[in-house]
């Protein structure tokens, strides 16, 4: 029997999460378990039931999308973040990403993408594609101001460095170390070292992180073959 997702709705109008719930409750492996009208509800929702994914409005009262997504992902019970707006807004693409959610959808999706979708980030999937991931941090970057390089990089070794600016690439494991010539076990060390190194969730989060301390540089050809500053 397959295991159930349980699915928790946050966003303030009733008729879009009616609409969600009568979507995903069609679904024998997705579960509704709760709906919150605001971030608040959302972050105590989550407390009690312990649910895999949450459906993350951005624009809702007392505490918005983007602000629950950070203190939820902060726990160390944290569910997973599908983020979900009407507003195909870079910033908020951005910040959404940085905070570790696993992906970004604008309400219009059909039915099937948005199912497709929960069930992804239920496995620890992203559904924003790295050149898009790029093309936000890019965005973002440009408008608000590029960092200078960090020397030190908060510590990581230089073959750490470089299989960061990989990631930041849009390369796998496997097309790191074919391109580095070691074993996808080791690239999965490098990986996982440098994540715990600078406190990070995720793959996404260490693209965002190496943009914002100068490792890759905006506008590149090839960030990963960017300058080692």
């Amino acid at each position: 029997m397959t295991a159930q997702i349980r699915v928790l709705l946050a966003d303030d109008q009733a008729l879009v999460r009616d609409g969600f719930r009568s979507i995903l409750d069609r679904e024998p492996d997705l579960e509704v378990v709760g709906e919150a009208v605001d971030g608040v509800e959302a972050l105590d929702l989550c407390a009690r039931l312990h649910p895999d994914v949450v459906l993350m409005d951005i624009r809702m009262p007392r505490l918005d999308g983007l602000d629950a997504t950070r203190r939820l992902l902060a726990r160390p019970d944290a569910p997973r973040v599908l983020v979900l707006t009407t507003f195909d807004r870079n910033d908020w693409v951005y910040e959404a990403l940085r905070a570790g959610a696993g992906g970004f959808l604008l309400k219009d999706v059909r039915a099937r993408a948005l199912v497709d979708a929960v069930r992804a980030v239920a496995a620890g999937d992203r559904i924003v594609a790295p050149a898009i991931t790029r093309r936000f941090i890019e965005d973002y970057l440009d408008r608000h101001g590029v960092p200078e390089p960090d020397p030190a990089a908060h510590g990581l070794t230089e073959r750490e460095q470089e299989v960061l600016r990989l990631i930041a690439g849009g390369r796998s494991n496997a097309e790191i170390a074919g391109d580095l010539f070691l074993g996808v076990s080791t690239v999965k060390t490098y990986v996982n070292r440098l994540l715990t190194k600078l406190d990070l969730r995720d793959r996404t989060q260490a693209v965002v992180w190496a943009y914002e301390h100068g490792l890759v540089r905006p506008g590149a050809a090839s960030p990963e073959v960017a300058e080692n500053s």
